[in-house]
């Protein structure tokens, strides 16, 4: 009967992975519920112990030592505790052996009961003590149970939740499924410890690295930071801490098989691998792969990072919907502005004009204020000052212009014109004049300045006039000889002649 209790234990322990000291412990507490309950003496404190090597249950009464004793179920005189104990000594507890024949069966199912809950308990506090060291770890389940706001995942000892905001939305789960996923949190409830899990955490990518990529498990190349767009696309910046390891190779893996195997296991999320660099000039460059980098300059006061790129690849730099910008700034901790080479150019022109035309201004405004000290000077200067001056200085007095008279001109019937140069006329008196002049003594005659003087030549003026259907050339019609034009004679009295002067024009 003993050994039958013990192979009893054994396999009890074994069914319910526990240790066997913590099953033992609870029956020594469902047994003591038991006795409780067919205790004929009314003691209420009972222990009960199992002797591990032959599986004997022995009841004991605790009785605590006192001088005299009140009530003899709780308590024992010095002189009997001594009896049973020789070093007994006041306020000691004693275990008196009682140890019940056999029990009724209300205690039996109140044993079974207690055994039943204590090893419940133990398993949840096994459970719990197992996970909690687990926490950002990846576990492996199954899933068992789809419910419309969570999916329940099997993981073998215990049962974990993967909540709706824990779910990749590109992804679509099966019963019987097997997951990888992160263990996110553990925590004690009513029915048990409570495991939530995570498919969208950034960690769960840190951890798939360590597992497949062996240089990163064994601390060869470090993991700086990684940005994720769980089902999208994510970002890793890797940097090698022994010399001579490519980190970025070691990550891709020969043939890109690492990163593959990754990249399955997330259901086709790509995955960007760059080098980390201590420069963040060169981080950001970096980062933003595959695009090409023209310049990166960083401001740490705000931090951000202003990067051009060529025209052309500027929107595989921001990306789709800006995930590549988007992505880079979260691994970088930066705020990035991507401009392309034009825009960037066109800027530098707009701002250079401005400083130009700022550097004009100031100058203007130094010139007026220069010329506003300079005349109020000559104002802040003694009044003495001002009239020894005036005394001293001599009365300038200027002569008037001289006033040229006009100079007449002898009429002439012919005037040979220079095609060069246009002569000046030169002044000739006017006794030459009245010699050369044919005059009647009864009726002089007096000719115009246009029959005299030659018209400068000037260009010629294109211009077309319009006869009838025929447009004729202003050129072509000057080219044509001219009829002689009769001079106009006017027929004076000698005494009007002397009114007349002749005054010579400059030619044009």
């Amino acid at each position: 009967m003993k050994n039958d209790f013990l192979i009893a234990l054994t396999r009890l322990s074994a069914e319910k992975n526990l240790p066997k000291e913590v099953v033992m412990e609870a029956v020594e507490a469902a047994l003591v519920s038991a006795f409780k309950k067919d205790n004929q003496s009314g003691n209420p404190n009972i222990a009960v112990k199992i002797v591990p090597t032959t599986g004997e249950v022995k009841v004991f009464a605790l009785k605590t030592v006192v001088e005299s004793p009140a009530d003899l179920r709780t308590e024992i005189s010095l002189a009997d505790a001594k009896k049973l104990k020789k070093d007994a000594k006041l306020d000691d507890v004693i275990e008196i052996e009682t140890t019940p024949a056999n029990s009724g069966r209300i205690a039996a199912q109140t044993a079974k009961q207690v055994v039943l809950q204590r090893l419940r308990e133990a398993e949840r506090e096994v459970v719990f003590e197992e996970y909690a060291g687990k926490e950002g770890d990846i576990v492996s389940g199954i899933v068992q149970r789809i419910e419309p706001k969570q999916i329940i995942i099997d993981l073998g000892k215990a049962e974990a939740v993967l909540p709706v905001s824990e779910q990749v939305r590109t992804e679509r789960y099966r019963m019987g499924q097997r997951l990888k996923v992160l263990l996110l949190e553990v925590y004690r409830t009513n029915k048990g410890p409570q495991l939530i899990v995570s498919r969208t955490h950034r960690n769960l990518l840190r951890r798939l690295l360590e597992l497949e990529v062996p240089e990163i498990y064994n601390g060869a190349v470090e993991i700086h930071s990684i940005a994720r767009e769980a089902g999208y696309r994510s970002k890793v910046a890797v940097a090698a801490r022994q010399e001579g390891v490519d980190p970025v190779g070691s990550c891709v893996g020969p043939r890109g098989i690492r990163i593959q195997n990754i990249v399955n296991e997330l259901s086709g999320e790509r995955i960007d691998v760059v080098q980390w660099d201590a420069n963040l000039a060169n981080f950001v460059a970096n980062a933003l792969s595959p695009a090409q980098v023209l310049s990166a300059e960083i401001n740490p006061a705000d931090k951000s990072a202003s990067v051009i790129v060529p025209d052309k690849q500027l929107s595989l730099a921001i990306g789709k919907e800006g995930q590549n910008a988007r992505l880079a700034a979260k691994l970088t901790g930066l705020r990035i502005d991507i401009k392309s080479a034009s825009a960037a150019e066109a800027e530098r022109l707009v701002r250079a004009a401005a400083e130009a035309e700022a550097l004009a201004l100031a100058q203007a405004e130094a010139l007026a204020l220069a010329q506003a000290e300079a005349e109020k000077a000559p104002m802040e200067a003694p009044v003495e000052v001002l009239a020894e001056a005036q005394v001293e200085a001599p009365a300038v007095v200027e002569a008037p212009e001289p006033v040229e008279e006009p100079v007449l001109v002898a009429p002439s019937a012919e005037v040979e014109p220079e095609m060069e140069e246009a002569p000046v006329a030169e002044a000739i008196p006017v006794e030459e004049i009245l010699e050369q002049v044919e005059i009647s003594p009864e009726k002089p005659r007096i000719r115009f300045a246009e029959e005299i003087l030659v018209t400068s030549p000037g260009r010629a003026k294109k211009s077309k006039k319009v006869k009838g259907k025929k447009e004729i050339d202003e050129e072509e019609a000057a080219a044509k000889p001219k009829k002689a034009r009769k001079a106009r004679v006017i027929e004076v009295d000698d005494e009007e002649y002397d009114e007349y002067e002749f005054y010579s024009k400059p030619l044009r």
